[in-house]
């Protein structure tokens, strides 16, 4: 989505100058026909204020008049099809400028829910080494130390549940005499897995 939103910046920044350059076309043009509104008519008011007596200067300047009004023709069309091209530029711009800010609120949204989720799995990490503290301290160090060796071993779990006579660390099932030698322990005995050697938990699950 990221991606996305830099190709679209890219696009809107292309499209606003393109709409700059138009603009600054568009105000050239215009102050080309003023000037040569301006010539045309101060031509023709010499014409009509009858200073001008010569028939050659006053053949000049009524041809000077024509072709400023095809100047002026010409150059207003320039206006035009500036005026037409900054247009849809403006379009463009507006288009990319809504299309951005939809991405953005997108990627806002995302982020907020993010961030939401490692503040709650953070208070959750919090929780659960709390109370892991308060567990450890009920467990003998010699057992605590083993279990630490172990979890460092076996990829983070150094206990395993005995269910339904399967160790659940490794998922394979204890045969006959490792289930008789489980049966025959005392429940404070620590039993390990003979595959994976993680601690094995007794429940009532256990199949024993």
């Amino acid at each position: 989505m990221n991606k996305d939103l830099t190709q679209l910046r890219d696009l809107l920044v292309a499209a606003q100058t393109e709409e700059s350059d138009c603009a600054r076309e568009q105000t050239k043009a215009e102050q080309d026909v003023d000037q040569v509104r301006q010539r045309a008519a101060r031509d023709q008011q010499r014409l009509d204020s009858g200073a001008v007596t010569s028939p050659k200067d006053l053949e000049n300047l009524q041809r000077e008049i024509t072709s400023l009004a095809k100047r002026q023709g010409d150059l207003e069309d320039v206006v035009l099809e500036v005026m037409e091209r900054r247009e849809s530029a403006q379009e463009r711009v507006a288009e990319l400028t809504g299309r951005v800010s939809s991405v953005q609120q997108k990627i806002d949204d995302a982020t907020a829910r993010r961030d939401a989720a490692f503040e709650q799995l953070d208070g959750e990490s919090a929780s659960v080494t709390k109370e892991r503290e308060v567990i450890a301290g009920t467990v003998p160090a010699d057992l605590l130390k083993l279990y630490d060796k172990l979890r460092e071993q076996q990829g983070g779990i150094g206990a395993a549940r005995l269910y339904q006579r399967r160790c659940e660390g490794c998922r394979l099932e204890l045969n006959i005499t490792e289930v008789n030698e489980v049966k025959a322990a005392s429940p404070d005995t620590v039993l390990r897995c003979e595959n994976c050697r993680r601690i094995l938990v007794r429940t009532s699950e256990s199949g024993l």
